[in-house]
Parts: structure tokens; sequence; C-alpha cells
């Protein structure tokens, strides 16, 4: 580990961040002294009624507050601001004017932009429909559709009346979308014409007549135009109009907001793994935008008028979290397609012509331009990018050596990690704060983190274990949908520890107070009854250029655990002697000989989940003979059919 940081703020950046800004607010409005990060994350924690009123207050949050903060003061059941009323389409539209709102590209194919003043229109556009369908308070609303201005605008209308929106992307299949509509029954569908991928149309419109067809709770579909084809595809469709038909007999005019409970249903998203039909997890209006305005002004110091970019669908919660931008009055940069399309240079083309100020990606996409070889600094400006943010799966330490030598050598990259059951961050980056190599920065502010043993105790720097949480926070699901005594909701975060959210990661702090997270703690391997975290395997393996990706396995064996390494191998190579030699030599001497696998056997593809994800159970099931339940959860589940009955694990 290197002794020096990759990155420090200097300190005219810390301080004019909003971070700064924040603690002279607090200690402005109660005396407190905060000199530095750490001091202002124990004030958080210690006094959370009093941090979330400040942030309620220094974010402008519109509605009305309360009195009371914080009640009943345990998890679950917690309550928040349980007096406060407030709409979250109103606290994303504060703006009316000219200025860029959304930015759009379609990889090569497509252009658009939308000012504050035409979303304001089209919002209330289509406001107006909605109601004349009858949709109101707790109806639901649900979108199969690119990640396109008209989804934003979709998503306000449908929120401005109190409406609960869902979504999904429109590469999800047939049985995926009613997995998911199925169980929440919504009322209104919007829908795309189709979409582009790597340079290709695809056509949605017979799949979307079955899933209209399959879904009796659907009183209208509404066709947004892409591909130019809306007027066919409605013709396809049942109970299908176009957007402009849909609009077209009302003006716009003023957005009526419905201000409802801080508690109000906001959204429904959707689990992604591999062992059921997913999960419904119902998230709240004031939590999940508190828990936003807070990442976004403090943590990725977003300020008005940044241009703010996240590559993400509408099946993953990072739709979400960046639809939330709009709040702190940024411009929203939207992209559909292929990363890698028309070349890998797509994005970073896009950041230096819009003036990206956040370029939000995955890890997966950092290791794919690392495997190609790219060098942004080289071939692009990249002068307006402040921060870089990564999520998904864990970043290799080789990841940000790449990011600050070939992309920007002084960006703020933010490692992140939290996910969908809490639409939020429990780790996440910091202003403040210097990066060290290989390790996320830090805790993120009133989130009460910690790492615990098996025991329920917690353990130091350098000692692997679960992540918790230890507190409540706004931003705990509801409920989850058709869970009427809450029973899988406490199977799913409390049922390990009493009273506290065990968020299912393996993690482990480090000597900086940052945090690395070495895999889901279902997907641990335990070869001799040691725990080992997949993504320390990764790590090591796929910085060698022969490996694509890889994934990892504990398989059964001689009343034991053997951990078995697929990997996907570059164009050309093959797996010989050599290669399997230095591929163990690699875990050996970058993890431990504990790491080394018993098997590597090639693969020609991994399965991964719609939003990107390697799924480790669902290849473990299919290894030990067993069925993988919700293989519509995948972006390629035809991939499981290769890991089934092979020789290499006969013996």
């Amino acid at each position: 580990m290197p002794e020096t940081p990759l990155w420090t703020p200097n300190a005219e950046h810390a301080a004019s961040c909003n971070m700064t800004r924040f603690m002279r607010f607090v200690d402005a409005r109660l005396g407190t002294g905060l000199s530095d990060y750490r001091a202002l994350h124990s004030f958080s924690v210690e006094n959370r009624e009093a941090f979330w009123s400040a942030i309620w207050d220094f974010c402008e949050v519109v509605g009305d507050k309360g009195e009371r903060i914080l009640e009943d003061d345990r998890m679950p059941g917690a309550r928040f601001f349980p007096d406060a009323r407030l709409n979250f389409a109103e606290n994303l539209l504060k703006r009316s004017d000219e200025a860029d709102a959304l930015v759009f590209r379609g990889e090569d194919k497509a252009e658009a932009r939308m000012s504050w003043a035409e979303l304001h229109a089209l919002v209330s556009r289509l406001q107006r429909y909605l109601r004349d369908q009858g949709i109101g308070v707790g109806d639901r609303v649900a979108a199969v559709m690119p990640n396109r201005p008209e989804a934003i605008a979709a998503m306000l209308a449908a929120t401005s009346l109190g409406a609960i929106w869902s979504s999904c992307s429109p590469d999800f299949g047939e049985r995926g979308i009613l997995d998911r509509f199925g169980q929440i029954e919504p009322s209104v569908l919007i829908v795309c014409d189709g979409y582009w991928y790597a340079g290709k149309q695809i056509a949605v419109a017979e799949k979307l007549a079955r899933v209209t067809e399959a879904l009796p709770s659907v009183k209208a579909v509404v066709v947004v135009p892409y591909l130019g084809q809306a007027e066919a595809v409605a013709g396809v469709i049942p109970k299908a109009v176009t957007l402009s038909a849909a609009i077209a007999a009302h003006e716009a005019g003023p957005i009526a907001f419905e201000r409802l409970p801080f508690s109000h249903p906001l959204y429904i998203l959707f689990s992604s793994g591999t062992t059921g039909v997913p999960k419904c997890i119902v998230h709240s209006a004031g939590g999940t935008l508190l828990q936003h305005v807070k990442e976004h002004t403090l943590h990725a110091d977003i300020r008005p008028g940044d241009r703010v970019f996240y590559f993400t669908t509408l099946g993953w919660m990072m739709w979400n979290w960046l639809a939330s931008g709009l709040a702190v009055q940024a411009t929203l940069l939207l992209y559909d397609g292929s990363p890698f399309h028309p070349g890998g240079n797509v994005l970073f083309d896009y950041a230096d012509a819009e003036k990206m100020t956040l370029f939000g990606t995955s890890a997966k996409f950092i290791d794919a331009l690392k495997k190609a070889e790219l060098r942004p600094r080289d071939t692009h400006d990249l002068s307006s990018v402040r921060l870089m943010a990564s999520t998904g799966s864990p970043l290799a330490a080789e990841s940000f050596d790449y990011v600050y030598d070939a992309i920007k050598p002084d960006i703020h990259l933010a490692s992140m990690s939290g996910g969908t059951d809490i639409v939020a961050c429990f780790v996440l980056g910091n202003p403040l704060i210097p990066v060290w190599r290989g390790e996320i920065q830090g805790p993120a502010l009133a989130m009460d983190v910690a790492v615990w043993d098996d025991d329920g105790r917690p353990v130091g720097a350098g000692i692997k274990g679960e992540l918790v949480c230890t507190k409540a926070f706004p931003s705990m699901p509801i409920e989850f949908w058709n869970d009427p005594g809450g029973e899988k909701y406490n199977a799913a975060y409390f049922e390990r520890f009493a009273g506290v959210w065990c968020h299912g990661d393996f993690a482990e702090w480090t000597e900086h107070g940052g945090m690395i997270i070495h895999g889901r703690s279902d997907a641990t391997l335990n070869p001799g009854g040691v725990r080992i975290g997949t993504a320390e395997i990764y790590a090591q393996v796929e910085q060698m250029p022969e490996v694509v990706e890889a994934i990892a396995i504990g398989q059964q064996w001689d009343s034991d655990v053997r951990v078995v390494l697929f990997v996907r191998l570059a164009e050309g190579v093959a797996l010989d002697e050599d290669l399997e030699k230095r591929i163990k030599t690699q875990v050996r001497t970058g993890a431990s000989p504990r790491h080394v696998p018993a098997r590597i056997v090639p693969v020609a593809d991994i399965p991964r989940t719609k939003s990107g994800k390697i799924t480790e159970l669902a290849v473990r099931d299919v290894v030990h003979g067993r069925e993988v339940k919700n293989k519509e959860a995948l972006a390629n589940p035809e991939a499981l059919d290769l890991f089934r009955d092979i020789e290499a694990l006969r013996s």
C-alpha cells in the first residue's frame, strides 16, 4: 500500500466545498465547533435529529418540516419527520428557466436537450393526462423505458400526484417485467417504441403487447418515440396511445403538487437476485429525498448548474439517484445504449462536449477501459470533470491506479457502496479527505456503519466481517410490497442481528478510516472454514491481460469447500498449463495461499444481472445441480448452461 494518497483536496477546494459550508452552518446554529470530517460524522451519528433537521434547512427542502424529527428510534420502525408534509417532485422542480435541465445522448443515433421550462411544461401536461386516467395518491405508474428525458418527466408527473413510481429498462424480458410489475399492479405503463444498443435497433412492440395483456390492472399505455415508430407500436399494444396523443388535449400550466407525509411511498425498487421472484422494496419520498440531497450536496459536492452524469438504466437504483440531482439544481446528462458504441471514448466525448462535472460509472466499465488500454487523458480535455464516481461492484486497487494514470491525475475518485435496499450509500466519497488506493473513503454522514464479527462484536482495521448499520436512517424501506406482517423485510435485514441492519456485504475497515468491500457475504468462500471475499480474487486475476473477467464460487467437495475460478479469456488466449500456473501465482502473491483456486475453468461467458453484477450464487447453484429460480433477473441467462456438468469439477 502506498504511503501517500492518490488525491488530496487542496486548501482552496476544502475551504469552498459544500461540506465545509455545512459545518459552518451547523456550528453557527448549534455552537458545535466542528473542525474536520471525523468530528462532523460523529456529530451526525450521535445527534441525528439535529443533523437531519440541519440537512432539511441547508439543502432548502420544500415542504412543512414539522416539530418532531425522529420518533420511535429503532430498526425497523423508526419514524423520521412524523409531522412533515412534502412532495418529492416539487423539490426536483424548483427551477423553471431556460437553462438545460436534461441533456440526452443515445449512442451516436440521437441527441436531445430539455430546459427547465420545457421540463415543467411536459410534467404539467403529463400530470393532467395521468389525472384523467384516475391516477392519484398511492396508485402505481410503471415504466419500461430507456434513460431518456421523457422518463424523468413521467416520474415527476406521477410523483407530483402522490403516485408510486417503478421502472425497468426495455432490455428486460417479458417474464422479468411481469415478475416485477405483476406484483405491484400498475395502472399506467410508460413504454418506448424500441431502443438502440451497439448500433442496432431493438424492437419491443410484441413483448410489450404480451406484457400489457398479462397485466389486467393497466388502464392505459403511453408510447414514447425513440425510433420514430411510436404510432405503429401503439397500434400493436392494447390500450396504448402515443405520448403526443396523450398530452394533446392538455395545455402546459402550473403543476399541482400533492404534499404528503414524509414516509409516503415514492418508489418501488426490485432486488436483482436469482433466488426467487424479486422482492418489491418500497422507499419513502422523504427518506429518499433527504439521503440524496445529503449525498449530492455534501459528499459529491454538486452545486447549482453542475452537469451530472451517471451511466445507468431505469432498472438500477442509480437512475433514481441521478434523477435527484435536479433537487440540487444540477443539469442531468442522460445516456442510453452501449458505453462502447461506436467506440470506447463515447462517454468521454460526451464529457467534453457537455462540460460534465460528475462522471458516474461502474467498476466494470473502468476495468474494461483499462483492458482496452484507452488513455482518455491523452485524447480528451476533461478539465470540467471534478469527480469520478464508481459503484456496482468493488473497485480494484489497480483500477484506482488506472484512473489516476490514464484518465485524470487530479480527479476526485469516489468509490461508493450501498444499494437498492437503501436507495443510497453506506460508504462513499468525501471532498474533505484523501483518496487512498483501493479504498472507499469512509462512512456517509449520519450512517452509523460498523464491521462486526459473527458474534456481533465490532472489529478494528484489517479484520473482515459483516457490514452493519447500528442506528436508524431515513431511507430504510417503508416495507416490502405484499408483505403485510413484515416477515420478509425483517428476514432480509434484521434476522442476523436483532435491531441492527445487516447489509450482506463482507467488509473491512482500513487504517485510514476507509473501507474495502470484499463482495457479498452470501457469496464468500469458506475453504477450511476461513471466509474469503470473492472480490479479493477478482482484483488479482483481472489484472492479467489474458483474463477479461472472472467469477469464483465455493464447490462442496470432500466434506469441505474448494475454490473454483471460472475465467473468460481474451480473444485467442487458451488456458494452458503455463497460464494456469501464472494465475495461481498471481492470486497467491497478491492475496494469500488460501485464495488460490483448486480448479480453474475457462468459460465463454459469465452470467450477470440486468444491472451488470456477476451472479456467484446462480453459478454455484448450477454447479451443484440446483435449480436457478429466477433466470429472468439475468441479462444473459443462457450463460448458465456453460456451467453445467463440467468434467473438470468431477474430480
